[in-house]
């Protein structure tokens, strides 16, 4: 009997060690799996971003001053978009003025959806950032590890971020290289890339060119790291978190208009607005093609500065001057140019297909002005400088 008890009682400790060592071992490869999904897609839990405004009776003089101001550029320099101002975390202004669609006269309204342009390259180079914060890729990477038949050496991800690649126009390539009907994609760009045979500019390092070729490159390396579309990357990392509700990423290849969704005019004879046409770059992402709101874009800049999104560090990167390897700074950091001439500004410009766009930050004042214009206005620069003004001319807080 006694013996028959001590097989029963061994055949049971076997049998619980043998659940226990399954269930563990079951247990870590969740664990593993977990960590491999949470290596690209960001935490479910969702930051807060909060939109506030000043009471309407502190802000009553600034707005008449703005509304001015924008009626004014519209009647004499054509401006057809929307201005947002927001200082110490709160928005003082935001309006509209112009037309979305000259043929129907329809007005823009607060969820116009504009092209970014080139304002766009801070998603691309904050993606970049995500991917190294998760030590799936470093900035000291070549292109080359990615894309083994990449024909420029020694290409670094640093060196695209901050334009010292010395990378050819991709623009360039495409209008002269490119020989099927529709426009390339990324992955049809770097194949291109491979065979068109066209020289760089300097080697990498030695010096600063602003390029589009760089950052459609970093947004091929978030396709490539991430294994999903850059349109995917961006909307599940970025525009999902930061609440950007109406921002997505478009090419005219593939997606379909957007409700809201703009397009770009130029005046023909001074007197009518003509739609521009499609160019065989259109298709090409993270140079551009970002759309989205003013209001979605100042979530954008609450996200980044309150380290939501990304870390202090990696903020302090992209917020500060690149160099040569002969140790010369550059006025660009990854995503946004640098100037420090006078109070530190953070900014960026956009041109294309008649959309012109700035999102600039005066970081001592704490004061964002957003511009967002689709009918080819001219004086972004002027523009800024002048809301600059009033603002600080007529507000106090």
């Amino acid at each position: 009997m006694k013996k028959n008890i001590r097989n029963i009682s061994l055949c049971l400790i076997i049998g619980l060690s043998v659940f226990y060592f399954k269930a563990n071992s079951s247990s870590t490869k969740r664990l593993v799996v977990d960590s491999e999904i949470t290596a690209t897609k960001p935490n479910k839990k969702e930051p807060k971003i909060s939109i506030q405004y000043y009471p309407e009776q502190e802000t009553r003089h600034v707005t008449y001053k703005l509304d001015s101001l924008l009626k004014r550029i519209n009647k004499r320099h054509d401006f057809h978009g929307a201005v947002l101002v927001a200082k110490k975390g709160h928005i003082l202004y935001n309006n509209q003025v112009g037309y979305a669609d000259f043929k129907k006269k329809t007005p823009l309204n607060e969820k116009s959806v504009f092209q970014l342009a080139s304002v766009s390259k801070q998603f691309t180079a904050a993606a970049i950032m995500l991917l190294k914060e998760r030590n799936l890729i470093k900035l000291s990477d070549t292109v080359t590890a990615y894309f083994p038949k990449f024909p420029y050496q020694q290409v670094t991800i640093k060196s695209l971020l901050n334009h010292t690649a010395g990378l050819p126009s991709y623009f360039w390539v495409a209008e002269h290289k490119w020989r099927r009907e529709e426009a390339p994609t990324n992955s049809d760009m770097m194949t291109l890339l491979e065979s068109s045979n066209v020289q760089r500019y300097f080697k990498p390092g030695c010096n600063f060119d602003y390029s589009n070729t760089a950052y459609f490159v970093l947004a091929s390396i978030v396709e490539k790291v991430s294994g999903t579309t850059f349109s995917s990357f961006l909307r599940d990392n970025i525009f999902e978190p930061l609440q950007m509700k109406d921002s997505y990423v478009y090419t005219s290849k593939k997606d379909s208009i957007n409700e809201n969704q703009l397009v770009g005019y130029r005046l023909y004879k001074g007197w009518r607005h003509i739609k521009i046409n499609n160019t065989v770059n259109d298709a090409i992402v993270g140079d551009k093609n970002v759309y989205t709101t003013v209001e979605d874009l100042y979530k954008w800049t609450l996200g980044l500065d309150s380290g939501k999104l990304l870390s202090q560090e990696s903020l302090d990167l992209m917020y500060s001057k690149g160099e040569t390897v002969y140790g010369r700074k550059v006025p660009y950091g990854f995503g946004f140019r640098i100037n420090t001439e006078g109070p530190k500004t953070i900014y960026h410009h956009g041109k294309w297909n008649g959309f012109r766009t700035g999102l600039t930050k005066y970081l001592e004042d704490d004061l964002v002005v957003i511009v967002l214009e689709h009918t080819s206005y001219s004086a972004m620069t002027l523009l800024n400088k002048k809301i600059k003004e009033i603002v600080t001319e007529n507000f106090h807080v």
